[in-house]
């Protein structure tokens, strides 16, 4: 694969938001980064057209300062038809990491995604997904 090179031009607050991602994703220069952040929307435009996928949902959050777990309980359960199972861990005396196992179409799977990453107090959550069948 040949690589090919480009000038981009950003304003300051852009690229101070490019420094941050390159250097909390430990990318070892802004070029990973984009060619990252491409790599990624490419993926999530393929789901788009909403093949049927499995996938799961990881969330972290600190279980001592909320309803997060009853919450997201609430939320599995209302797309109970999509959710394989879940199972949570301790990963210390506050945190918890919980991961969802899912299946349907890319788009019930990212809406499902979103209503249990947006949960106020979680600290992390990310779906990952990939073709079913």
């Amino acid at each position: 694969m040949s690589v090919s090179r480009f000038g981009v031009s950003l304003d300051e607050e852009l690229l101070k938001a490019l420094d941050n991602y390159v250097n909390e994703n430990g990318f070892s220069n802004r070029s990973q980064a984009i060619r990252h952040l491409i790599e990624k929307n490419m993926v999530e435009e393929k789901w788009k057209c909403d093949n049927i996928v499995a996938g799961a949902v990881v969330l972290v959050f600190n279980h001592e300062k909320s309803d997060i777990l009853k919450k997201s309980s609430e939320i599995r359960f209302a797309y109970k038809e999509y959710v394989l199972s879940s199972q949570g861990f301790y990963l210390n005396d506050e945190n918890y990491m919980e991961i969802t196992a899912v299946k349907g179409p890319s788009r019930i799977l990212t809406e499902i995604s979103d209503k249990l990453i947006g949960l106020k107090g979680i600290q992390h959550g990310k779906l990952v997904m990939s073709k079913a069948g």
